[in-house]
């Protein structure tokens, strides 16, 4: 019986040394796709490396830290093909030795995260977050603890034989300096009946610095939820913090609304008191009410941040001493933002969805003259002029305006417009004169198209400006107070 288990125990060692032998190649990728494998030579995948030696003793197969350099992870024991092949960067190193893989405590809101800095990068941006990245956290639990101290709640405490409460974050409640113990409600109110607390609701609303919206407040003067006049008889609703997105006409501005206190002020209002803003609604409880941040301009309705180009008297026509203007829709109140003076500068407009926005640019004019064909004259990408045709040329498309008190630009560019046609008569046999070339210069289309020449070009010609004032050639003359008084020779 003996003899038969000695025996036994042979094969066994037979077979095991006959595995070890068949498992003495490393294997850079098997055959079924797995990497960095100590296997059979059969099972190997010949068209990449294969030693017949452990992977631990090869350089190819020697693990080390891969780098995710996009989700910011970092993978111990990772051969170093598998991690060139997925597109990270691999380091001969622990992962407490990579810089990289510094653990730090990423805040996401009201929770956190234990990760690298380059992987709350990523988590921040997934969930449309600013980074707020903590290196001087070096624990997940501290980390953790960190982001759940600053949620809100109700903070109880007994306060002179009174059992009363404050809303403060879960830390604040924790470092109040009193002699009892506090208590901490997260996401309660301090109104919550089952609290008992001396605090409970009341019809008064608040603005708070910082947020847009309407507030009601307890009537231990904390903050409640946001005003809801058909809340105020609503015990859950003051007893549960709730978010924005739950409460009244979320996504609406609710300007001037009696009953809903959501205002937003991208939306276009802001909490104020009804008193100071005419025309305000009196809300249904308490004195505060959404501003509305429109405006009315000629007429016409304008949204908070919209811009637009006003119709400046005499800038449609460029006539001397207009300008163009910028007007401004800001908490609802109009503001003018002129454009450079002289027409230096003119005003565009543009339109995105109702939505209006307008600019001061530069008056691209000066070139204008100098173009000798309508192609170029009216290349917007690099001027502002039109093509009036033959014999009239490229003019300023915006005429600009000069300091014409004193010598220099107006002479030297109103001169560009100065225009000579000979007209030549002959005396007929009856003595009268009869036009037989030039003609044309004497005719009235003709001293319109050379006046329209000259207009053009700036505050030259005969124009009348932009509050109807004629123009004179003679610097002497004196306003007569008479707008329609003919040019004096």
């Amino acid at each position: 019986m003996n003899e038969k288990i000695l025996i036994l125990f042979v094969g066994i060692l037979l077979v095991a040394t006959f595995v070890s032998a068949e498992t003495s190649y490393c294997c850079e990728r098997l055959i079924s796709g797995a990497w960095c494998q100590n296997a059979p030579e059969s099972s190997c995948d010949n068209n990449y490396r294969v030693v017949p030696t452990s992977c631990e003793s090869t350089s190819y197969c020697k693990l080390g830290t891969c780098i995710d350099s996009e989700e910011g992870t970092c993978i111990e024991n990772t051969p170093q093909k598998v991690c060139e092949d997925s597109k990270g960067v691999w380091y001969d190193k622990d992962s407490d030795e990579v810089p990289q893989c510094n653990l730090g405590c990423c805040i996401l809101g009201d929770q956190a995260a234990f990760v690298t800095k380059t992987r709350c990068k990523r988590l921040s941006s997934l969930y449309g977050l600013e980074t707020n990245f903590r290196d001087d956290i070096n624990g997940e639990f501290q980390c953790i603890a960190s982001a759940t101290s600053e949620v809100k709640g109700a903070c109880v405490f007994d306060r002179e034989y009174e059992r009363t409460c404050l809303i403060l974050t879960k830390k604040e409640c924790a470092e109040m300096q009193i002699a009892n113990k506090t208590e901490f409600y997260e996401g309660r109110l301090c109104s919550d009946e089952t609290l008992n607390t001396n605090c409970g609701p009341s019809e008064k609303t608040t603005c708070v610095e910082g947020k847009d919206e309407v507030y009601f407040l307890d009537t231990c003067g904390n903050i409640a939820n946001i005003y809801d006049a058909s809340k105020i008889n609503d015990k859950e609703y003051w007893a549960k913090i709730k978010d924005k997105s739950e409460s009244c006409n979320y996504g609406s501005s609710n300007a001037n609304s009696a009953t809903c206190g959501n205002c937003d002020y991208y939306l276009g209002s802001t909490c104020k008191d009804y008193k100071l803003n005419k025309g305000n609604r009196k809300p249904t409880y308490g004195t505060n009410v959404c501003q509305d941040l429109s405006c009315e301009y000629n007429g016409k309705k304008y949204e908070h941040g919209e811009t637009w180009c006003a119709e400046s008297k005499g800038s449609e026509d460029n006539l001397p001493g207009s300008r163009y203007f910028r007007m401004i829709c800001y908490n609802g109140e109009v503001s003018v933002e002129p454009c450079a003076d002289f027409r230096q500068e003119i005003c565009i407009e543009s339109e995105i969805e109702g939505f209006s926005t307008a600019a001061c640019r530069v008056n691209r004019w000066q070139d204008c003259v100098s173009q000798g064909n309508s192609k170029d004259c009216e290349n917007e990408d690099r001027r502002d002029c039109i093509w009036l045709g033959k014999g009239q040329g490229c003019v300023p498309k915006y005429a600009p305006g000069f300091n014409f008190w004193e010598s220099g630009d107006a002479e030297s560019i109103c001169s560009q417009a100065n225009m000579e046609c000979e007209v030549v008569y002959e005396k007929t046999l009856g003595g009268d004169k009869k036009c037989v070339s030039g003609c044309e210069c004497i005719s009235d289309s003709w001293k319109s198209k050379m006046n329209q020449m000259c207009v053009s070009l700036g505050d030259c010609g005969s124009s009348t400006n932009y509050i109807g004032i004629k123009g004179y050639h003679d610097e002497n003359a004196v306003y007569s107070g008479t707008a329609d008084k003919e040019d004096k020779e």
